[in-house]
C-alpha cells in the first residue's frame, strides 16, 4: 500500500510538471506547428496609410507566428526591410511583363535587378510569373506564360540561384471546367493539354509547386455558409468517390488534385497562394463580418497545419498564404475588397485567429480586437423540436476519432450501420463512422453537452446530418 501510494503521488507530481511545461512551451509548439504548414500572408500595398515596410517586418517577426510573405511585385523597400528576418519572401512578375520575360536578355536583367541585390540577406524563395493569367483570357499572355517561366528559370540557373528560388504561377479555380463532385474535376478543355500540361511538366522538372487561389467565400450561399466556414454541417457527398466533404476548402483542393491526377501529375505539391474572408462588406452579402472572417481564417490555419490533409490528399500540410495582411483602402470594387485584412494599418488585429504571440496579445489594446469569441458551434437551423446531433470537430484527428469509435462500439451500442453493407458504411472514412457513433452515444445518454465532449473532439449541431438511407437518430 505504501509503495502504491508513493507511486501515485509521483505520477501526480510528474503530471503536474508535464502540464506546466506544456503551458510554458505552448507558444513555441504552436510556432513549430505553424511552420509545419508554413503560414504566410499576402502583403498588398494598395493603401495610403500603411506602416513603413521596416515596421511591418519587425512586427511580423516579433509579434506573430507568420513565417513568410507573398508580394504582388518586387518592391525594393520591402525586400530590403525583410533582410535578416528569416521570413521567406515570394515576389511576382506583373502580368504585363510576361511577353518580355520570354526573351533571355530581359529575364537575366529582371533577376539582376530584382533578385540578386537582395539575396541571400533576404530569403527570396519563389518568383511568381503573373497572377491568374489563364483567367485573363488574354491570348498573348497565356501563350507566353510557360515560355516565360522557363526563361526565368534559365536566368536563375545562370545566376546559380535555381536551387534556392522556385518559379511558379498562381491560378484561380476558373482553370477547372468542373469542380463538383471533386473526384471528377478536370482542367478546361484547350488549356489542359496546350498550357497546363506543359506547365505541370515544368513544375515537376524544377521541383516547384502548383499555386492555386481557392476562395470558399466566393462560392458560398446562405445554405452552405457553415460548410464554407469549417463549422459543423451535414457535409456534401461525392457519390463518385464515396467521400463526405465537411468543408468547402477540402473539396476545392481535391478538385484541383483530381484534375492534376487526370493528366498524370498527382505527385506535385499544391500551395494555397491566396485565400481569405472579408470582415466587412455590402449589406446584401452573405456571411460577411469579423466573426465569419475569424471563423474562416482561424479554422483554416488550424486545418492546413494539422497534418490531416484532405480526403484525396491525406496526411499533408499545406503552405498557405492568407489574403491579406492589411485592409487596403485604395482597392477598387465592392466594400469587401478593401476589408480582407488581418490587421489595420496601425497593426492592431481586425479580429483574433491565433497568429499573435502571447506577449503581443497581452500588449494589444482590446478596443482593436474583434468581438469577444463566442463558444464554437454551428449556426442554428430551424428544427421543430430543438433536436441536436453530435459530430466530430473539424480539427479532430483520425486517431482520436478511431478511439471514439472503439469506445462507443465497445460499450455495446449498435454499430451495425457503419459496418460493411450497413446504411452508414459509405463514405468508408474514420470521420464519417465516428460521426455516426458519437451521435449514437449522445442520443443514448441524457443529451447533456458533456456527453458530446469526447475529450474535446465533439461538437453539437442543430442541422440533421442524415443522408440517403443513413439516418442519425
Amino acid at each position: 500500500m505504501a509503495s502504491s501510494f508513493a507511486l501515485s503521488r509521483l505520477l501526480r507530481a510528474y503530471t503536474s510538471i508535464a502540464a506546466t511545461l506544456l503551458i510554458l512551451l505552448l507558444p513555441t509548439l504552436l510556432q513549430m506547428q505553424a511552420k509545419g504548414g508554413s503560414i504566410g500572408v499576402n502583403y498588398g500595398t494598395l493603401a495610403d496609410n500603411l506602416p513603413l515596410p521596416s515596421k511591418v517586418a519587425e512586427f511580423l517577426l516579433d509579434s506573430t507566428i507568420i513565417d513568410r510573405i507573398r508580394l504582388f511585385d518586387a518592391n525594393p523597400d520591402i525586400l530590403r526591410a525583410f533582410a535578416h528576418t528569416r521570413i521567406s519572401v515570394t515576389i511576382t512578375v506583373p502580368n504585363d511583363q510576361i511577353p518580355r520575360l520570354v526573351k533571355p536578355n530581359f529575364a537575366e536583367e529582371w533577376i539582376k535587378f530584382n533578385v540578386q541585390p537582395y539575396v541571400p540577406a533576404t530569403d527570396i524563395i519563389r518568383i511568381l510569373v503573373g497572377n491568374e493569367v489563364l483567367s485573363t483570357a488574354n491570348k498573348m499572355l497565356i501563350a507566353n506564360l510557360v515560355p516565360a517561366m522557363q526563361s526565368l528559370h534559365t536566368a536563375l540557373s545562370e545566376a546559380s540561384l535555381n536551387r534556392r528560388i522556385q518559379v511558379s504561377t498562381p491560378h484561380s479555380l476558373g482553370i477547372l471546367s468542373n469542380s463538383s463532385p471533386p473526384s471528377t474535376a478536370r482542367f478546361r478543355q484547350g488549356y489542359d493539354t496546350h498550357v497546363i500540361k506543359p506547365m505541370l511538366s515544368f513544375l515537376r522538372e524544377t521541383n516547384s509547386p502548383l499555386m492555386v487561389n481557392p476562395y470558399p467565400f466566393f462560392g458560398t450561399t446562405a445554405e452552405t455558409l457553415d460548410y464554407a466556414l469549417f463549422r459543423p454541417n451535414p457535409g456534401v457527398y461525392d457519390s463518385d468517390s464515396g467521400i463526405l466533404y465537411t468543408n468547402m476548402l477540402d473539396a476545392q483542393l481535391d478538385a484541383v488534385y483530381s484534375a492534376m491526377k487526370s493528366l498524370g501529375f498527382a505527385d506535385l505539391d499544391i500551395v494555397i497562394a491566396e485565400t481569405g474572408w472579408p470582415s466587412k462588406g455590402d449589406p446584401a452579402q452573405i456571411g460577411v463580418g469579423p466573426k465569419e472572417a475569424a471563423d474562416y481564417n482561424g479554422n483554416l490555419l488550424r486545418h492546413v497545419v494539422s497534418g490531416v490533409g484532405t480526403p484525396l490528399m491525406p496526411n499533408r500540410t499545406f503552405e498557405t498564404y492568407i489574403f491579406a495582411l492589411f485592409n487596403e483602402n485604395l482597392k477598387p470594387g465592392p466594400v469587401g475588397e478593401r476589408n480582407f485584412g488581418l490587421f489595420e494599418p496601425d497593426l492592431s488585429p481586425v479580429y483574433e485567429i491565433g497568429i499573435l504571440r502571447p506577449t503581443a496579445q497581452s500588449s494589444t489594446p482590446r478596443a482593436h480586437h474583434g468581438p469577444e469569441p463566442t463558444p464554437k458551434g454551428p449556426s442554428p437551423s430551424p428544427v421543430a423540436d430543438g433536436k441536436r446531433w453530435c459530430l466530430p470537430k473539424t480539427e479532430a484527428d483520425s486517431e482520436a476519432l478511431q478511439r471514439n469509435i472503439d469506445y462507443v462500439c465497445g460499450l455495446g451500442l449498435d454499430c451495425g450501420p457503419i459496418q460493411e453493407n450497413g446504411p452508414c458504411f459509405l463514405p468508408n472514412t474514420v470521420r464519417a463512422h465516428a460521426a455516426y457513433v458519437m451521435n449514437a452515444y449522445f442520443q443514448a445518454t441524457d443529451g447533456n453537452d458533456s456527453d458530446c465532449d469526447f475529450q474535446q473532439t465533439g461538437d453539437l449541431t442543430t442541422v440533421d446530418p442524415s443522408y440517403g438511407k443513413c439516418k442519425y437518430w
